[in-house]
C-alpha cells in the first residue's frame, strides 16, 4: 500500500513539473507554440511602423447625433479618419455618409445589419458584406476594401469569407472604451497612454464624451510627433505571406528580405 501511495505521489509531482515546464515554454516561446499549433486566421489589429503613424477609426451603427461635430473637429486639425458604417445606418443617414466622404474620410464596411458573423454561413457573410458595400458605393462612388466585423467577433471561417472577397478585416489595438460613457479625461488618458507607432484606435460616433475628448487626444499625439492617416494608408500593401505577415497578436509586419 505504501509503495502504491509513493508511486502516486511521484506521478503527481512529475505531472506538476511537466505542467510547469509546458507553461514556461508557452510564455517564453509563444512564436514557436503558435507556429506549431494550427494556423489561426487573424484580422489586422495594428501595424509594424518605424514612423510615428496612427489611424483613428469610428464605428457608426446606431445614433447620428455628433457626426457633423466629429467632421468639424477632424477638419480643424486636417485629419482624415476611417468610419466603419453599418448598412442600416447608411439607409437612415445617407446625408451623413456623403458628408463624411466629401470631407475626405474613408467610409468602410461594418456589416449590413450588425449581425453576429460567427453564426452565419460563408454565403450569408458574403451576401451581408456585399449589401453594405453596395449601399456605400451608391453614395460615395467608392467600394469599401476594409471591414470591421460587428461586435469585433470573428473566427476562421469569417476571416476566410471576407478575404475571399478581396477585403481586409480590421480590428484595433487601442480601445477608447467611449461606448462605456467614461469621462472625457479618462478616454484621453487611456488612448494617449496606449498609442504606439502603427496603432489603430477605436472610437464610436454617438458616444457621449468622444467629441469632448477628441481634441485633447489629437493635440497630445501631435505634440508627440504623430501623423494621423486613414487605415488604408497605415496598413502595409501587398499579399499576406508574400509581402507581409500577421503575427499571433494581429500585428501586420513586412516579410523579411530573403525569407
Amino acid at each position: 500500500m505504501k509503495i502504491i501511495l509513493l508511486r502516486r505521489k511521484l506521478l503527481a509531482m512529475l505531472a506538476c513539473v511537466l505542467a510547469a515546464a509546458a507553461m514556461f515554454y508557452v510564455v517564453n516561446y509563444p512564436e514557436v507554440v503558435s507556429a506549431a499549433a494550427t494556423k489561426r486566421q487573424l484580422p489586422i489589429y495594428c501595424v509594424q511602423r518605424d514612423q510615428k503613424m496612427v489611424a483613428i477609426s469610428f464605428d457608426a451603427a446606431w445614433g447620428n447625433e455628433d457626426t457633423q461635430q466629429l467632421i468639424d473637429i477632424l477638419g480643424q486639425y486636417q485629419i482624415k479618419a476611417t468610419f466603419f458604417v453599418v448598412g442600416d445606418w447608411v439607409d437612415k443617414y445617407p446625408e451623413s455618409v456623403k458628408a463624411l466622404h466629401d470631407a475626405g474620410h474613408e467610409i468602410m464596411n461594418h456589416s449590413n445589419t450588425h449581425a453576429h458573423y460567427n453564426s452565419l454561413s460563408t454565403e450569408e457573410i458574403i451576401a451581408d458584406v456585399s449589401a453594405c458595400n453596395d449601399k456605400i458605393e451608391a453614395i460615395t462612388g467608392v467600394r469599401p476594401t476594409l471591414i470591421r466585423c460587428p461586435y469585433g467577433e470573428y473566427d476562421d471561417h469569417v476571416i476566410a469569407a471576407i478575404r475571399s472577397m478581396g477585403m481586409e478585416p480590421i480590428q484595433w489595438d487601442v480601445d477608447s472604451l467611449d461606448w462605456k460613457e467614461i469621462p472625457a479625461d479618462e478616454i484621453t488618458q487611456r488612448v494617449v497612454s496606449r498609442v504606439c507607432p502603427g496603432s489603430i484606435v477605436l472610437f464610436h460616433n454617438a458616444a457621449i464624451h468622444t467629441p469632448e475628448a477628441l481634441p485633447g487626444i489629437i493635440q497630445s499625439l501631435l505634440q508627440e510627433g504623430y501623423t494621423f492617416v486613414p487605415i488604408s494608408q497605415i496598413i502595409l500593401p501587398g499579399t499576406c505571406g508574400t509581402d507581409y505577415t500577421i503575427d499571433h497578436t494581429g500585428r501586420q509586419q513586412p516579410c523579411q528580405s530573403g525569407a
